[in-house]
């Protein structure tokens, strides 16, 4: 399976906006015990799929927000 690059500038930018979103909840104690962790979780997976532009669910499901190649 080739990891090309299937997200597009726009689809990054939020994943990383929300990452850091999620992040600074946990951080600040909004969320805490169980729900802080999952959010820990879930801001790790959109921080690293934002940063390197592969998201692995959407190359299960063939799914492209960017105009690279098919």
């Amino acid at each position: 399976m080739q990891l090309s690059k299937n997200e597009a500038g726009l689809d990054r930018v939020i994943r990383i906006v929300a990452a850091a979103v999620l992040a600074a909840l946990a951080l600040a104690g909004v969320v805490t015990g169980t729900l802080a962790i999952v959010a820990w979780v879930v801001a790790a997976i959109l921080l690293v799929t934002g940063l390197v532009g592969f998201c692995p669910l959407y190359a299960i499901f063939r799914i492209r927000t960017n105009a690279g190649p098919r």
